[in-house]
């Protein structure tokens, strides 16, 4: 098949990244959030500490890092939204980037929800609320609430609008520049006066850092594996839409690596908060929002410093929800702009209204819509979900997997790996495409995915 380079249109002509410090920062914003701070711990405290943390960093490098490097430079290829993207190399296989967008779109129709429920805390926190003695019950009346919750999260849709409005390469760029580095210092601070300060924590510490594989199952292998995809943020349009404007001097390779080390690194420091501070304070390790938003809350409350710790953790939170949803919402805003023909000023406008408008249903379904559930296939039957954990489910543990094999597959047998290496590498520059890396775009990478949607749909004890 020959290729063709499609012409680009002079209306989404993309300006490129000052550096690749700016690049490296809004990339890793954008892969790190809400899955690194809450269900990272949760996921390595259930799958052995130490164990989990050995195993999510070589897969994080053998199975995120040659993903990111794909999406990147079919990115840069393109320089355009992430199907035209795919469909710059052949136009049959424009659909692939428009999986990407549809997971981004759905993903960014909930994320938002939480983001609101972040910046309540986070001012709570800051302004003295009292969160009673069981803080379960202050954050179930809150996210139970009509309008106060969706008050919130436009709130935080407002400021993304400002950020974005310019284009992700110039206030996104500068912001992140700063936030990001921000995020790791206080999130490091907060653990450093938590093992300080809680009787117990070195317990934890010692269960997060030490490894012993004696429970290590194909269950928690695929965990692993789904943690990853989830964290790095394959799958879902984030490199494809951020590589496009990466300029021809940069080096993918060298730039993919340092954000899987971003990632990695906050995902590290947030299970160093969070795992030697549950368990030194006795609590249970719960997941998702109920450890955050209640258990790290009840840990704040009874800490020396608790309200000033539980200030700056929330702020690292904010930081995270911000820098992720700016590029959530770049992603289907930049396909909006292609397909309307508009300017990206009008397209975003589009794409953040209509996210913020399918939102507030996410959010009901926490309070006057909470009896309303959709059905969810499982290898033990039909599960019923509420609007919040079926997007999650569709987005995160269907969407994204499908989006990474369609990429492999698209890399190996329709772009194919030495037209691939040409642009990844530059002609040579860079280096040269080796037997591994056909090896793990033909092989490891998709062998990993499938075990990922066999342990989401249940087939994996």
């Amino acid at each position: 098949m020959r290729e063709t380079k499609l012409e680009s249109n002079p209306e989404h002509t993309k300006a490129q990244w000052g550096n690749s410090f700016g690049y490296i920062m809004v990339a890793a914003g954008a892969a790190i959030g809400l899955g690194n701070i809450w269900r990272f711990p949760y996921l390595a405290y259930a799958g052995g500490g130490g164990a989990f943390l050995v195993a999510y960093i070589i897969l994080s490098v053998v199975f995120g890092y040659p993903i990111v490097k794909m999406e990147s430079t079919v990115g840069r290829y393109g320089k355009s939204n992430a199907a035209a993207d795919y469909g710059s190399v052949n136009k049959k296989f424009r659909f692939v980037g428009a999986v990407n967008i549809l997971c981004e779109f759905f993903v960014g129709v909930f994320y938002i929800v939480v983001s609101g429920w972040v910046l309540k805390y986070l001012v709570a926190f800051a302004t003295g609320v009292d969160f009673g003695t069981d803080p379960s019950t202050f954050f179930d009346r809150h996210i139970e609430k009509a309008v106060s919750p969706n008050i919130y999260a436009g709130i935080v849709m407002v400021l993304v609008v400002f950020l974005l409005f310019s284009g992700i390469t110039e206030l996104v760029e500068k912001v992140s520049k700063v936030i990001m580095p921000a995020l790791l210092f206080i999130l490091l601070a907060c653990a450093v006066w938590a093992l300080i300060k809680i009787p117990g924590a070195a317990k934890g510490l010692r269960y997060y850092l030490v490894p012993d594989f004696h429970d290590f199952t194909w269950k928690v292998f695929a965990d692993v594996c789904s943690q990853v995809m989830f964290s790095v943020g394959i799958g879902c349009g984030i490199y494809s839409t951020l590589g496009a404007s990466i300029p021809e001097s940069h080096n993918i390779k060298k730039d993919s690596l340092m954000v899987i080390f971003c990632d990695t690194m906050v995902a590290f420091v947030a299970g160093l908060l969070v795992i030697p501070s549950v368990v030194g304070s006795g609590m249970e390790m719960t997941s998702g929002k109920a450890l955050v938003f209640e258990a790290m809350t009840m840990i704040f409350g009874n800490l020396p410093g608790g309200r000033a710790v539980g200030t700056l953790f929330f702020a690292a939170l904010f930081f995270a929800v911000i820098s992720t949803y700016v590029t959530v919402i770049e992603i289907p805003t930049v396909y909006v702009q292609e397909i309307l023909k508009t300017t990206h000023k009008k397209a975003l406008v589009v794409t953040s209204s209509v996210v913020y408008f399918l939102s507030i249903f996410v959010s009901l379904g926490f309070g006057a819509l909470k009896n309303v559930k959709l059905p969810w296939p499982f290898a033990t039957g039909i599960q019923m979900y509420d609007f919040y954990d079926w997007l999650d489910c569709f987005t995160g543990y269907f969407l994204m997997p499908l989006g990474c094999l369609l990429i492999c597959f698209f890399t190996v047998k329709v772009w194919g790996m030495d037209r691939y290496g040409k642009e990844l590498l530059q002609d040579g520059r860079d280096g040269k495409i080796t037997w591994y890396d056909k090896f793990s775009a033909c092989v490891i990478c998709p062998v990993i995915l499938v075990i990922v949607l066999l342990n989401v749909f249940g087939f994996i004890k």
